[in-house]
């Protein structure tokens, strides 16, 4: 069902059903739309402070537009110049067992803010569905001097010192209608109050001069700033030390496999480092494995003489407690960062303006 609808969102089913489909989706979505403009002048008009600067970064749409890899990107240039920032997120789907476990594992955290702590290390992840209140408790109880606020866009009632909204180039808009018969979570005039644009995955849509005009012409004051999502290289699952260079897929037969929201980028990634498309197994996004799951892609790749699984690092962190042994294929987990190919020196400046204020 969830499938159908972003498809009918999407415009990509068609028929008199879906045309039918499509019409009440759009009576929803003038209702969802007026929702959103009331919640956003109520929260906004007397927005709270964190006790510390914050950095919001989020989108205006559902689907992947790469705003984690923006998130670790920022972390990772505020420390390196000095600062102690924190993540602080909702998180999505975690993992519901029994017994007390520490916020550090991926079943009490869900995979996106997991992956952070993982990759950042050092940085404070906080998981807690009130931002406000976990953003104040990292400045007061572990003395951060900065919050960035990941999916934070609709963090209306928050105050916030530099507001970022990332923005894909495959698929800006979609059809630009709202929810659920598009994808945009708020109207596109919501734009105006971002600080900062920044244009992701353009090294898969080089030509985005269209895209930037329209967000010149909605926001002229913005920062527009382009980004790449760029390959680190690749590891065996489990052994994230052991990094091996991107062109170990060059000329490979591959089978892939995602639980994300853009599974078309991930394997257009594959695709540029040479390697070529055996097989493609796509999930829900956040879906979370079964061993049956696993030792499904793993029998089917055997049966198409393909050794060499590839998955994301999103999705590796929920494969540990159900991933079976694979005997002689191997599970490789892409590894990605995010590259300002476009503005980077500005970008950074407003980072760092947000302490001179």
């Amino acid at each position: 069902m969830r499938n159908y609808l972003y498809n009918l969102a999407t415009d990509a089913s068609d028929g008199i059903i879906a045309a039918f489909m499509k019409a009440l989706l759009l009576a929803l979505s003038w209702l969802y739309g007026l929702t959103v403009r009331v919640l956003i002048l109520m929260r906004s008009s007397r927005p709270k402070k964190a006790g510390c600067p914050v950095i919001s970064v989020g989108n205006i749409t559902v689907g992947g537009t790469g705003k984690t890899s923006l998130v670790e990107f920022i972390c990772r240039y505020l420390k390196d110049n000095g600062h102690k920032p924190a993540v602080i997120t909702r998180g999505y789907k975690k993992p519901r067992l029994a017994g007390r476990l520490p916020q550090s594992a991926y079943e009490t955290m869900g995979d996106e803010p997991y992956m952070l702590q993982r990759n950042l290390r050092d940085v404070l992840v906080i998981v807690d569905a009130d931002r406000l209140r976990g953003a104040r408790q990292a400045h007061d109880y572990y003395g951060v001097d900065t919050i960035v606020l990941d999916d934070g866009f609709q963090q209306w009632g928050i105050k916030k010192d530099l507001d970022i909204a990332a923005i894909d180039a495959t698929n800006p808009f979609g059809n630009r209608n709202m929810l659920p018969r598009g994808i945009l979570r708020e109207p596109l005039s919501s734009l105006r109050r971002a600080d900062i644009l920044v244009l992701t995955k353009t090294n898969l849509n080089p030509d985005s001069q269209d895209i930037k005009d329209f967000l010149s012409r909605i926001n002229p004051g913005a920062l527009i700033v382009e980004s790449a999502h760029q390959p680190l290289g690749c590891y065996f699952l489990g052994r994230e030390k052991e990094m091996l260079a991107t062109d170990f897929l060059k000329g490979k037969t591959l089978a892939l496999f995602s639980g994300i929201a853009d599974p078309d980028s991930f394997e257009s990634l594959v695709l540029s480092l040479g390697g070529q498309v055996g097989l493609s197994f796509t999930f829900d996004d956040h879906h979370r494995y079964t061993k049956d799951d696993i030792e499904g892609i793993v029998a089917a790749s055997r049966r198409k003489g393909i050794s060499v699984v590839v998955t994301t690092e999103k999705d590796s962190v929920r494969l540990r407690s159900v991933c079976p042994a694979a005997g002689n294929i191997a599970i490789l987990v892409l590894r990605i960062e995010l590259k300002v190919t476009h503005n980077e020196k500005r970008l950074l400046d407003r980072l760092l303006g947000i302490y001179r204020s």
